[in-house]
Formats: structure tokens, C-alpha cells, sequence
């Protein structure tokens, strides 16, 4: 009993800084976006200030793999595996790039967060074709203009004891159209600190992993099926070669 309270103060204390430090950096991340697109590193960069700020206040600390991966001035489609709402603020501490994240609309919806998520986020109805279409056109958009994408390939958050759900086509198609590299991110042990069906945290460490990039130069859609099966086998063997390190 002792033993949960303190994970619900513990919890309570991360959800205040969550939101305070969001809120008090919001102008920061919220208003270059509304005077031009050209200030999305100014925001990005606040971004990562508010996730750094809350790592350490709630020691959820972030720890990033094979950064080195990335090269400076090209624009990926990085695909990430989705197990945690703590997968939001991993994200940001492991991509030093600006980006857009596709997101679901719900997300939009939450008070505050969703206005400020919006600065980063392309939102898509998956139940409508034509707001499917239209989140495409903007993230074509976004790439031609130099800005990576962050996609989530299952489709919403893996509750399974599954390492990886089935991928959809959407972030193969989009790669192979505009001849993007994807660049797959392995977010670990994010489930361990919020674990599936609680809202308690524990403090602790996520490590995040950059797999080699992928080119779709000189690809067909033809080639979506193996490049996608590429992806996911991929992404699924780091996820069990990790959790069998977590079990010794």
C-alpha cells in the first residue's frame, strides 16, 4: 500500500512539471510556428528544452543510440515503435533534426496539449480517406521543405506482448513517392517505466536506437511490400535482441 502511494505522488509530481514546464515554454514553441514556418528549428529547439527539463525534474532520464546515424541536412521518414505515452517525450530527446510527427486527431482534442503538440504534428482522421490524403499533401510538403517526418507504421500503441503490430503502407508509399531515406528509431523500455493499462510511473531510463537508414532512391511502389517487411523485420529484431538483455 505504502509502496503504491508513493508511486501516485510520484506520478502526480511528473504530471505538474509536465504541464508546468509546457505551459511556461508554450510561447516559445507556440508562436514562431504562428509567424512563419521558416522559425520551426527556433521551436523544435524549445521542445527539446521542455522534454531535458522534465527529465531531470522526474528522472525519467533519455538515452540515445547511434545518433551518429544521422546525417545533417537530410530529411528522413523516421518510423518508431509505439508501447507509451512516454514515447512523446522520448522522441524529441532522441531526434536532434526538426520534424513532423503524424498524429492522430483525438490528440488534438486535449486541452492545451493538443494546441501545442500542433506545432509539430500533421493530424489525420484514419477513418476518413480525405483527411488521409490531405496529411499526406502536408507531409510531402514538410519534406520539400527540408523537415523530416516521425511516423508511428502500427498504427496507434502496441498493448500486446507482441514486439511489433502489423505495419501500415502509408510511411513506405510516402517514402518511395518523394525518395526519402527511412530511418527506423526502436523507443526501449518506455513500457517498463508506464506500463500498458496504468497511469502510474516509475523513474528510470529509455533508450532509444537509430537503425541504419534505408534508401527508397530509384524504388517503385512496386517495391512497397519488401521494403516495408524490410522495416519490420528490422525494427522487430532489436526489439526482442533488447528485451532478451533486459531478462539476464
Amino acid at each position: 500500500m505504502l509502496k503504491k502511494g508513493i508511486q501516485i505522488l510520484y506520478t502526480a509530481w511528473c504530471a505538474i512539471w509536465f504541464v508546468g514546464i509546457m505551459i511556461a515554454l508554450s510561447p516559445f514553441t507556440v508562436i514562431p510556428r504562428l509567424i512563419s514556418h521558416k522559425l520551426d528549428k527556433f521551436s523544435y529547439f524549445f521542445a527539446r528544452v521542455w522534454v531535458f527539463l522534465f527529465s531531470m525534474i522526474s528522472f525519467i532520464h533519455f538515452k540515445t543510440h547511434n545518433r551518429k546515424l544521422i546525417q545533417r541536412g537530410q530529411p528522413y521518414i523516421f518510423t518508431i515503435n509505439h508501447t507509451s505515452f512516454l514515447d512523446a517525450p522520448a522522441i524529441p530527446r532522441a531526434i536532434p533534426v526538426p520534424l513532423k510527427g503524424l498524429g492522430k486527431k483525438e490528440l488534438a482534442k486535449i486541452p492545451l496539449f493538443g494546441f501545442i503538440a500542433s506545432s509539430f504534428a500533421v493530424w489525420v482522421d484514419r477513418t476518413s480517406e480525405e483527411s488521409r490524403k490531405k496529411s499526406v499533401q502536408k507531409l510531402v510538403k514538410n519534406l520539400n521543405r527540408g523537415l523530416s517526418i516521425m511516423v508511428a507504421p502500427e498504427g496507434t500503441r502496441n498493448n500486446t506482448d507482441e514486439p511489433l503490430l502489423p505495419f501500415y503502407n502509408g510511411p513506405f508509399r510516402l517514402a518511395i513517392e518523394t525518395g526519402t531515406p527511412i530511418m527506423p528509431l526502436i523507443i526501449h523500455d518506455a513500457k517498463r517505466l508506464m506500463p500498458k493499462g496504468q497511469l502510474g510511473l516509475k523513474p528510470g531510463v529509455i533508450h532509444n536506437y537509430f537503425l541504419s537508414p534505408i534508401s527508397t532512391q530509384n524504388m517503385t511502389q512496386e517495391d512497397l511490400p519488401a521494403l516495408k517487411a524490410q522495416v519490420y523485420e528490422m525494427m522487430k529484431s532489436k526489439i526482442i535482441e533488447l528485451d532478451e538483455k533486459n531478462k539476464r
